[in-house]
């Protein structure tokens, strides 16, 4: 295979001569084409980093306001438990109270049931300490001296 210096050459000068009437006619329609889509390819780019950095600004936000929103659930959550302690512990305070106030009606009832009683027992012991006077005597002696008798009788002993 032989080089045939004059092919290359001419080769050369056709290769050149395209070239320059494709930079003559071509040439500017290329690159403004080029410049146009490298416009469009950074606008594009800017456009990304423009609607990332919206996007982490949001996802920020939203990572404050989920923070915030659990901090005040926390918060609401403890309040209303302390809500419900006090309710508890007035609820049982009441019944506390309640129950000493029925204790101690009950105490005075009892009291007063025991007096009551311990009267009618007196009374009743006077009544047969007379009776039995009588019967004992064989004669009706006068009944308020001898009741006054009796009921210092039992003082005296402590019934």
């Amino acid at each position: 295979m032989e080089l045939n210096f004059m092919r290359i050459l001419a080769t050369i000068i056709n290769f050149i001569i395209l070239i320059l009437i494709l930079k003559h006619f071509f040439w500017d329609k290329i690159k403004r084409a080029i410049d146009a889509r490298q416009e469009a390819i950074d606008e594009t780019i800017l456009k990304a980093d423009e609607d990332a950095e919206k996007a982490r600004r949001l996802r920020l936000d939203n990572e404050r306001i989920l923070k915030s929103a659990k901090e005040e659930g926390r918060k609401l959550r403890e309040e209303q438990k302390k809500e419900a302690d006090r309710i508890y512990k007035e609820i049982v305070d009441d019944a506390h109270r309640e129950a000493e106030a029925i204790i101690n009606r009950a105490n005075i009832e009892i009291q007063r049931e025991e007096e009551k009683v311990k009267y009618e027992l007196k009374q009743q012991v006077v009544d047969i300490s007379v009776m039995l006077s009588e019967k004992a005597l064989g004669e009706t002696i006068d009944e308020s001296k001898h009741r006054e008798l009796i009921n210092d009788f039992i003082e005296k002993v402590g019934i």
